[in-house]
């Protein structure tokens, strides 16, 4: 490598964490913040406990889960390395020896390689310059191989590591059967070890006398896992490579290949599979991208049309809530049954309902479920409008419908609507997913392989191996673990962005790419998409329900009455006209056309609802383009003429009839027996049963009846809209800190900065020698309050809040009057008031 290909190495290197991030400038310190939003809970008070925080396993763990493919790489790759490494060496094991890769491939490792150690850089994984670079702690002990736990380079300890507590005999004797001269001492012994297993020309010297047999057991360590067992008395091949340190015994019957040997057999490679670039998202089929427009739109408008018909089928009240929470089984496939869909297809649906917050539960004692006002006011909106608002709520929410029927942590069901369903990185994925389509060319399709195969290298699995021995243990991801969960919701956001209509024909759409803001495919390079805010949210559902609303169908005032009692609506039909037509009709098939069918019962329900049989033929002559059919003009009047021929009122109920023969038809049927009726006069009949179960009961026996209230009019029955109380939407659910936004992360940074200059400004030597904070008395602290008032000097004073927490401060007084000191305080960056009686003690910073 070049030395104009390396990175700019720094004369100075820090000692420490916290001086590498004390060089930093606010850009890069806010980059980190960024990038670690976790170290801001809560703001450290300096650039140490920044420093300390950043080193906490549990930091570290979080901030290595989010590394790239590479960058994972290049960590665990610095983790077999010597403490401090310097660039050379990193390059060294990442790339292997001269000769190792391919010209092309070692240039774009070296690319890739300087971009890797800035993130780990920027993410404070890794610090130091150039020529001594360093992994934090907490990371080297959880990247570097262990007994324990293998490594994810598939290396073992080094030659130092494993003869620790070795007999210097038995140190002498590997020296002298490697060919060495004897040394005094076991340290000399294993240093000339190393510097032979390290020499690339001895060592192949060496291995060249192996046995075939030795060579192949080296084959077989070489990539990992590196221990092997071997009985009290090994083999010759097995004696071969023990005589010369190339095994190492670990544990009794446990022998290693030690790193250095290793590396050799490896070209000097610390992973056998390197992946410095990202794959590529391949195209699976490409379509014009109007074809793509139009069905997106199409599926949108089935959206809305599910969702609606899902809401009216609740309207009057929906399924109870489970002791639990959410939906039974058995109401979920009532529901599917009603939408005619599959039972995840309508779990996908009523989570939609949810998230867009246009059902809830009622609070009830009998608890149901159903639509929320705000239901109301969604209907009223222009059709893309609403889209908009279930787009934006699928792609923000943390509810997960897929996992709904699998199992919990505990076994237990998960049901609809019910609890445990949030998983927090499933909007980022979804977000991911959609940014991942734009690389693609307008109106293509990805292949589902080569999409998971990207997420996986932007975030890989948790405790994968990149060594890719053969034989290794498996650690492929199993259904519970974070990269198949990840996996499984990219898998459901292709599926659900196809039923919402943001991708058509598997290809993302206009309003699809609209639907993401500002994202393009410069965004697509990032691992994970930015989380914008609610603003930002609502303008880009904004443009993408004006790029929608021309592809959308106008709704139709019309539908084609036909001579076999159906009508057929050519498309959306306008509100008044859908809501009056499905209670005069029943619908027979959905499609690019409704299919409405009447029946004696849906015009019976048509006079229920207070309609006149005129008032139904001027409704068809009014909204119909042919001509209203005799058959049909023949069921309206037919149903009418015997529409309330039969009065049913309360006695518990009676019949009451001006006919007497219908009265005797009624007694004499043998169905009639279970409602228990008697006469009371000639015209009325009473009965035991509920007005109700009366009316239900005649009507079975294929009379018309109509219910009357006390007074003797005929009662109207309407559906009654069952409303929740007003709910708001579900928050997402978050795993972690919320990601902060710009003017957080400018204002933490100033108050690290000023606790920072605070805790490390220097200081006259006070006569309290190991005591934190500075002591003198109160006539003392005064008069160095008011010297400082007049010459305009910053002080250090020790200070005790009404907690009783101590904590040293660096102030320039500014005025001292009443008992108090107003001064600026640099630790906090503004003017604070303190009372006197509070500081412990005042001294003078030093001159420099």
């Amino acid at each position: 490598m070049s030395t104009d290909e390396q990175p700019q190495r720094p004369a100075d290197s820090p000692r420490s964490l916290a001086e590498a991030l004390r060089s930093r400038d606010d850009a890069s310190l806010g980059a980190l913040l960024h990038a670690r939003p976790d170290l801001l809970t809560p703001v450290p008070n300096d650039l140490t406990q920044l420093a300390t925080r950043a080193a906490t396993r549990a930091s570290v763990v979080r901030a290595l889960e989010r590394l790239d493919r590479f960058a994972q790489q290049v960590a665990e790759a610095l983790a077999v390395a010597p403490e401090p490494a310097t660039y050379e060496e990193l390059h060294a094991l990442v790339a292997g020896d001269e000769g190792a890769v391919e010209a092309e491939e070692s240039r774009a490792v070296t690319a890739a390689l300087a971009a890797a150690l800035a993130t780990l850089r920027e993410q404070a994984v890794v610090w130091g310059s150039d020529d001594r670079l360093r992994l934090v702690r907490t990371a080297r002990e959880l990247l570097a191989p262990a007994p324990q736990y293998p490594s994810p380079t598939g290396l073992g300890p080094t030659v130092a590591e494993a003869t620790a507590g070795m007999s210097p005999n038995r140190m002498q004797d590997i020296v002298a059967a490697a060919g060495l001269p004897s040394t005094h001492d076991a340290v000399s012994a294993v240093r000339s070890l190393t510097e032979l297993f390290t020499d690339r020309t001895r060592m192949s010297a060496l291995l060249d006398e192996a046995p075939a047999e030795s060579v192949e057991v080296l084959s077989r360590l070489v990539w990992g896992p590196p221990y092997g067992q071997v009985t009290a008395d090994p083999a010759r091949h097995l004696r071969w490579l023990l005589d010369r340190g190339l095994l190492l015994p670990t544990a009794p019957g446990t022998v290693v290949l030690p790193r250095e040997a290793a590396l050799h057999l490896r070209a000097g490679r610390a992973h056998r599979v390197l992946e410095p670039a990202p794959p590529a998202v391949e195209p699976l089929r490409e379509h014009r991208p109007q074809a793509v427009d139009a069905a997106a739109a199409s599926q949108a408008y089935m959206a809305l049309d599910t969702v609606e018909e899902l809401l009216k089928d609740w309207d009057e009240g929906g399924p109870t809530v489970l002791r639990a929470g959410g939906l039974s089984v058995r109401d979920l496939k009532r529901t599917a049954v009603a939408l005619d869909v599959p039972e995840p297809v309508a779990a996908f649906w009523v989570e939609l309902a949810y998230a867009a917050g246009l059902v809830a539960s009622d609070g009830e004692a009998d608890e149901r479920y159903a639509a929320t006002p705000a239901y109301d006011d969604w209907q009223e909106r222009p059709a893309a409008e609403r889209w908009s608002v279930l787009a934006t709520a699928w792609l923000t929410a943390t509810r997960t419908a897929g996992l709904i029927g699998g199992r919990d942590g505990k076994d237990r069901t998960l049901s609809a609507l019910g609890p445990h369903l949030d998983r927090s990185s499933a909007p980022e994925i979804r977000r991911r997913v959609l940014t991942l389509l734009t690389t693609l060319p307008d109106g293509a399709s990805p292949t589902p392989e080569s999409m998971l195969a990207r997420l996986r290298w932007e975030r890989p699995p948790r405790g994968s191996t990149s060594s890719g021995t053969p034989g290794a243990p498996s650690t492929s991801p199993g259904p519970n673990t974070p990269m198949e969960l990840r996996a499984r919701i990219a898998q459901w956001t292709l599926n659900e962005a196809e039923l919402l209509g943001v991708t058509g024909r598997g290809a993302l759409s206009a309003h699809g790419r609209a639907l993401l803001g500002s994202e393009s495919e410069d965004d697509a390079a990032g691992a994970a998409a930015p989380h914008p805010s609610p603003a930002e949210l609502a303008a880009s559902g904004a443009r993408a329900a004006r790029l929608l609303a021309p592809l959308l169908p106008e709704p139709l005032d019309h539908v084609l009455l036909q001579a076999d009692l159906t009508a057929v609506a050519p498309g959306p039909l306008e509100r008044p006209l859908a809501e009056t037509l499905s209670v005069l009709a029943d619908v027979e098939s959905k499609g690019g056309a409704t299919v409405y069918r009447f029946t004696p019962g849906s015009v019976r329900r048509a006079l229920d609802a207070g309609k006149a049989a005129s008032d139904l033929h001027a409704f068809l002559a009014a909204h119909s383009r042919t001509p209203v059919p005799q058959p049909l003009a023949y069921l309206i009047d037919d149903v009418a003429r015997k529409h309330g021929h039969l009065r049913i009122g309360a006695a518990s109920a009676y019949v009451r009839c001006d006919d007497e023969a219908l009265l005797n038809e009624i007694l004499a049927d043998k169905r009639s027996q279970g409602l228990r009726l008697r006469r009371l006069a000639p015209t009325v009949l009473a009965a035991q049963a509920d007005p109700g179960a009366l009316l239900e009961g005649l009507r079975g026996m294929g009379f018309a009846p109509a219910a009357e209230s006390a007074e003797g009019d005929v009662l109207i029955t309407r559906a009654h809209a069952h409303r929740s109380p007003p709910r708001a939407r579900p928050e997402p659910v978050h795993d972690g800190p919320p990601l902060p936004d710009t003017t957080l992360i400018g204002t933490a940074v100033r108050a690290i900065r000023a606790g920072d200059l605070a805790s490390t400004a220097p200081r006259k030597a006070t006569p309290e020698k190991g005591d934190a904070l500075p002591r003198t008395t109160a006539a003392e602290t005064l008069a160095t309050m008011q010297a400082a008032v007049l010459t305009g000097e910053a002080v250090w004073i020790g200070y005790v809040n009404a907690e009783g927490s101590a904590s040293q401060r660096v102030i320039a007084p500014i005025r001292v009057e009443g008992g108090f000191v107003t001064a600026y305080d640099h630790t906090a960056d503004e003017v604070k008031t303190y009372p006197l009686h509070r500081v412990t003690g005042v001294a003078e910073l030093a001159d420099d």
